[in-house]
């Protein structure tokens, strides 16, 4: 990160020490602390008596003296909770007062800026995590996506936005990060050049990105981001949050108006701004020596290299893991962390040799396609949640462990505690967002179920709500389908398009 910014941002800590030790005397209430305090990525978790730190990482990426701060802090500070988000940045998680004031003084310290992690501001910018090392892209975007993140800090003190606003890249048609349908997301194209898709976004009322230009060369970016500032300070809703995110300027706007006010404020920009960028792409000097297979191993680009995929359950890895992963990767050349929008990581530019140990270092994760589910870290911590979710992903692994189905009789599934869709549930093939459901012993915590979501770029589609479910019967659904699945001698997938009846059938039971 620009070193500009962290000078520039350091002066208002001395704020969020003042403001934080009056919320931990109980002189200010827990609302009026967070619309401080998520400004600076950090928030009062539910009860009031810890913080959570949110670090924000452009693209996701972790180079070695990252991954040692976060093994340091986790022992210097005894932090039991670490959690990975599905914005690709680091939640730390139960921390005191002193605890949260040392660390955001210390992740400036190592470059890491914190401002605007959270609260109306710009967010974390994410991009696909293989990007510059995946076969198969069209070209890396992340050198962009980081010159994107270091202007949009720029914003923070100069421009006040009606909300937050999320902005990122994709390499592929994977479309991991949701590019045709977050705020503004840049699609990489075979031509090397960018589409670009805005006023997107999941949550309450979702909406489908507008493709608001084409073919635009990657120097360009910058201004594009600029215009969508300026749109959305000039038309976005300052009076009524539950309808001030980018994605409601195509209901005040109309899809064709706002496409009009984009693409005027953009001609404006592009004749009296001078944002190009000359950007230099990575490159990996490293040569491997040998091969080895794994299902969590990704042959990268660079021939004889590899990345390792590592899923802690619910995105939440041992604390110990970033020591334990600094101390086999310290001596490593150009070894990096990237992590994943489904709350993974993977580690990448490996050689077979290197390979192979980073795998003995993180067989605690996910085995199957189901285990590496998504889940936000729900009620329990989240002032705003009502489901617990990491709790319900806990008891569906543990019930579907009992029966041994085979890999992908059941996919990842997407829990959210609220509609805010933190898991992106809109997007899973099976989605739950949590709530509460009438009965006749009274209202029971329950979750509504989401269907046949997907982000795959050509093919997306938000997820259809088959009903509310109580929690507890959750586990035992998951079962039933993959008991139905397995009889059939097939997977999840293929029983979604050659029996597509059934999973309402099998759900009937339980809403």
């Amino acid at each position: 990160m620009a070193k500009n910014h962290v000078e520039e941002f350091r002066e208002d800590l001395k704020e969020f020490h003042e403001i934080t030790k009056k919320f931990y005397q109980k002189e200010i209430t827990v609302p009026e602390y967070k619309s401080f305090s998520g400004g600076f990525g950090s928030y009062a978790q539910r009860g009031g008596e810890h913080n959570m730190l949110r670090l924000r990482l452009a693209g996701g990426e972790l180079n070695k003296e990252n991954v040692k701060f976060v093994a340091d802090s986790v022992k210097k500070y005894n932090i039991d909770l670490v959690h990975f988000t599905t914005c690709q940045s680091i939640q730390l998680h139960n921390l005191t007062e002193a605890s949260v004031c040392g660390l955001i003084e210390e992740a400036f310290d190592h470059g890491i800026i914190t401002r605007g992690g959270g609260g109306d501001f710009p967010r974390n910018v994410m991009c696909s995590p293989l990007s510059g090392v995946e076969e198969g892209e069209y070209f890396d975007p992340l050198p962009y996506a980081k010159e994107a993140g270091d202007y949009l800090l720029g914003f923070i003190k100069k421009v006040k936005l009606p909300r937050k606003l999320k902005v990122c890249f994709t390499n592929s048609k994977k479309n991991e990060t949701h590019a045709t349908f977050r705020d503004l997301g840049f699609v990489a194209k075979e031509n090397q050049t960018f589409d670009v898709y805005a006023a997107g976004g999941l949550g309450i009322k979702p909406k489908m990105g507008v493709c608001v230009a084409k073919d635009v060369e990657p120097s360009k970016i910058l201004y594009y981001i600029k215009t969508m500032v300026d749109v959305f300070t000039e038309h976005g809703n300052y009076t009524n949050r539950a309808a001030s995110r980018t994605r409601f300027l195509q209901d005040t706007l109309g899809v064709e108006g706002f496409i009009n006010v984009y693409q005027e404020k953009l001609a404006y920009n592009l004749e009296n701004e001078k944002l190009d960028i000359n950007v230099k792409p990575d490159v990996i000097n490293k040569t491997g020596d040998g091969e080895i297979s794994n299902p969590r191993i990704i042959k990268q680009k660079q021939k004889g290299l590899y990345a390792v995929e590592y899923h802690p359950i619910g995105g939440n890895p041992n604390p110990e893991f970033f020591a334990k992963i600094y101390e086999v990767i310290s001596n490593m050349k150009e070894v990096k962390l990237r992590i994943t929008p489904d709350q993974g990581v993977y580690v990448i530019n490996l050689t077979a040799a290197e390979a192979h140990r980073v795998l003995e270092a993180t067989k605690d994760g996910a085995n199957t396609l189901f285990e590496r589910s998504t889940a936000c870290v729900g009620a329990t911590i989240c002032q705003v949640g009502i489901g617990k979710s990491q709790a319900l992903l806990d008891a569906c692994i543990e019930r579907v462990k009992q029966e041994n189905f085979n890999d992908k009789v059941l996919p990842p599934i997407h829990i959210s505690g609220c509609p805010s869709s933190c898991s992106a549930h809109q997007t899973g093939a099976l989605g739950f967002r949590g709530g509460k459901k009438p009965t006749e012993d009274g209202p029971k915590f329950a979750f509504a179920v989401y269907e046949d979501g997907c982000e795959l770029l050509g093919e997306e589609n938000f997820g259809k709500e088959m009903g509310v479910m109580v929690e507890d019967d959750i586990p035992d659904f998951l079962v039933d389908i993959g008991k139905e699945v397995t009889s059939l001698g097939i997977t999840y997938e293929e029983y979604r398009k050659e029996y597509p009846e059934n999973l309402g059938k099998l759900a009937a039971k339980y809403l």
